[in-house]
């Protein structure tokens, strides 16, 4: 994959297993549609139940060798992994785009992001650093170590189909664990590309195996109740979440949980409104809204409502919606027509509930799953957008008065992954995100993933943590010893 140009038909489209790419048992495919265009971009074999315990039976013959290996050795590789996508980084973006529909330019952000995932992790396998210390009773020296957590199921969303999967494959390496990963089937074609790499720079066979299939309850569930697997690493609803981790209950199976968000976008009278409006920006648009991390309900302190709204109004209406393969596009489709629909549900409901539609508010008569860059105010507490997660791009504003009623709004919400602060108050700014519950917080800044950085939410939006040396931690256990000497 050396060239700059993407040929699809060179993308493996087979199951990968064991090392080598295999159709499914029933011999079923699985149609890959463009969403700006409807038209059929590849298919991909579509994994039965056998051919899942093929992948368990693959990771679990790979497992012993892969976690006696060197630290150095797993670390080599994982620098060669994030080599070879930076090699490849062009060809990736434009295969994301395509089958996604983003815009080509947040798909090499994408792309950069998801190989800096094997950087760090290439970094982090030589750190996982054990523990001894001396009883309090003084009788006995206490030895801890970090053992791999075993065979890995790592379930990823269509929305970043490179970054979440190199999320969790590159801690999960680093740690010694083989894994399965199961991509969703909207976006297969960049999962293989990157199982393609991933043998290319030396990932033994089995360590790494890759499923695609339209039977994901039945596959997922026929993995997770083998006993060889003893993790599972999901990203994506909380309503599927809550359905796995019910089932992963059945077999005390270690569970890291990334989930839905809703994230508030707080301003602040006092808040730099240029800092702001470009933050805004970013947390909404960024993947055209369709982000667990994007802003989902903006709150705006009266004195600088109306400005903020007709300001950001402004630069949402100019954006260039069109094909995200295209050059100069700034927001592509939605992923399929169902996200279409949903998004229109929400924007017809705040609408007749009062909303006004500063501009955009509804889906362009044209070939694609697109819908028109939105923003409305006078949104009414009781609008489902403000209780839901939108997933595209539409920003609600909501006017409040004093910080305790900002506070008091965020927290309104089951979900808890991260928010969005602005204030030139830097007293008010840590103390408000003090009172914000959410794993993260975007302190005027408008984007907050990093891979040095612990990414995951509380309440409904998840458990554990992904990226930093935390996101290794969750593929091992510690194991103590009790000793003297």
């Amino acid at each position: 994959m050396a060239s700059t140009e993407l040929n699809i038909a060179a993308i493996p489209t087979d199951l990968f297993i064991g090392g080598a790419w295999r159709a499914s048992a029933t011999g079923k495919r699985i149609d890959v549609i463009d969403p700006a265009t409807e038209s059929r971009l590849a298919s991909v074999a579509d994994a039965s139940v056998e051919d899942a315990i093929q992948a368990v039976d693959a990771a679990d013959q790979a497992a012993k060798a892969w976690a006696k290996t060197a630290p150095r050795v797993r670390s080599d590789i994982l620098r060669r992994c994030y080599e070879l996508m930076i090699r490849d980084a062009e060809k990736l973006a434009k295969l994301i785009s395509l089958e996604n529909g983003k815009s080509l330019t947040d798909a090499k952000g994408e792309i950069a992001y998801a190989a800096e995932f094997f950087r760090w992790y290439a970094e982090e396998a030589v750190r996982i650093n054990g523990e001894i210390s001396i009883a309090p009773s003084g009788m006995a020296r206490t030895l801890v170590q970090y053992q791999p957590v075993g065979i890995s199921l790592l379930i990823t969303p269509w929305n970043f189909p490179a970054a979440m999967a190199t999320r969790k494959i590159g801690p999960a390496l680093a740690a010694g664990c083989t894994c399965i990963l199961k991509p969703a089937t909207e976006t297969p074609l960049t999962a293989y590309a990157i199982a393609a790499l991933l043998a290319e720079a030396g990932v033994p066979a089995g360590v790494v195996n890759v499923l695609t299939t339209s039977t994901a309850g039945k596959v997922s569930n026929a993995i997770l109740e083998d006993p060889r697997v003893r993790k599972l690493s999901f990203t994506g609803s909380t309503e599927v979440g809550r359905i796995l981790l019910r089932k992963a209950a059945d077999s005390v199976i270690n569970c890291s949980m990334e989930l839905g968000g809703n994230a508030p976008f707080v301003v602040f009278d006092d808040a730099d409104m240029d800092a702001a409006i470009e933050g805004a920006m970013i947390a909404k648009m960024r993947n055209g809204g369709e982000a667990c991390t994007a802003a989902n309900r903006f709150y705006v302190q009266r004195g600088v409502a109306a400005e903020f709204s007709r300001r950001l109004a402004e630069r949402i209406a100019a954006l260039v919606v069109d094909d995200g393969i295209k050059p100069g596009t700034q927001c592509g489709p939605l992923v399929n027509k169902a996200a279409v629909e949903k998004v229109a549900s929400l924007v017809d409901d705040a609408v007749a509930k009062g909303a006004k539609v500063l501009t955009g508010g509804n889906a362009p008569g044209r070939v694609g799953y697109f819908f028109q860059p939105t923003v409305l105010t006078d949104v009414s507490p009781d609008a489902d957008l403000l209780g839901e997660e939108i997933f595209g791009p539409v920003a609600p504003i909501v006017v409040f008065d004093t910080e305790e009623q900002a506070i008091e709004l965020a927290n309104a919400t089951e979900y808890g992954l991260v928010a969005y602060i602005y204030t030139s108050d830097l007293a008010r700014g840590l103390r408000v995100s003090e009172m914000v519950e959410s794993g993260m917080i975007a302190l005027n800044r408008g984007l907050v993933s990093d891979p040095a950085a612990p990414f995951g939410g509380v309440k409904q939006s998840g458990l554990g943590r992904e990226g930093a040396h935390h996101g290794l931690l969750e593929f091992t256990e510690a194991k103590y010893i009790s000793t003297n000497w």
